[in-house]
């Protein structure tokens, strides 16, 4: 599986063929300056929550490629009477059986509003399931017990985990959720965009080091395979 960085919580999973986007914002960040979302390609696209910065760019990604954009209720309401025509809503523990695989929805413990100011559903994070391996995505979230039902239940190939606090679990919980879901590889986002959620790079690689796991943080619009 090859993984691309857009910056921010946005990045994109190639699985089975197809292309799995994430939390499209890419247009308001100034750190993704050199990326052009009129170019970024979605077979699917996956929103965790309804803040801007999750979903600023999925409506005009969504009718250009005419992806199917999996995300809870009220986000699949929103992007509907947005013009989005192919979405399926799902909210925690719920399954998508697709075409490459199966996504499920789990919970995520944050705030949710649509761009508008109306109620955006609450919060998920995503377990991807294919052939190839699995993955979780936790979504913004503070750590959670239930991260450890992740863990029971799926063997990960790599996580892709919040982790610049402030408005989400920061390194320190974060590497607890790794050990919550039993997994080594870590791809860390939500991250130095804004002021509060500035991180010290070194010192996070260090901590997920000493706990014997591996943190990967990607450059924007890298590409690596996993």
């Amino acid at each position: 599986m090859n993984i691309t960085y857009y910056g921010h919580a946005c990045f994109s999973v190639q699985v089975g063929g197809k292309q799995l986007l994430f939390d499209p914002f890419v247009t308001p960040n100034p750190l993704a300056k050199s990326v052009k979302s009129k170019e970024i390609p979605a077979d699917y696209i996956l929103v965790s929550h309804g803040h801007d910065d999750h979903i600023a760019d999925a409506v005009k990604i969504a009718k250009r490629t005419e992806a199917t954009v999996i995300a809870n209720f009220e986000v699949a309401e929103w992007l509907t009477k947005k013009g989005v025509t192919q979405v399926r809503a799902v909210n925690p523990g719920g399954i998508v059986d697709c075409d490459f695989g199966r996504v499920q929805s789990v919970n995520a413990i944050h705030s949710s509003s649509m761009p508008n100011g109306a109620y955006g559903g609450h919060p998920a994070g995503f377990v991807i399931e294919s052939k190839e391996g699995n993955f979780y995505y936790s979504g913004d979230t503070a750590l959670t017990y239930d991260m450890k039902l992740i863990g029971e239940a799926t063997k990960l190939k790599f996580a892709i985990l919040c982790i610049g606090g402030n408005f989400t679990m920061g390194v320190d919980d974060a590497v607890r959720a790794a050990e919550f879901v039993k997994c080594d590889e870590i791809i860390g986002v939500h991250y130095d965009t804004f002021p509060q959620i500035t991180i010290n790079h070194a010192n996070a690689l260090e901590k997920f080091k000493a706990a014997g796991r591996h943190l990967q943080l990607l450059k924007i619009g890298e590409t690596r395979n996993l």
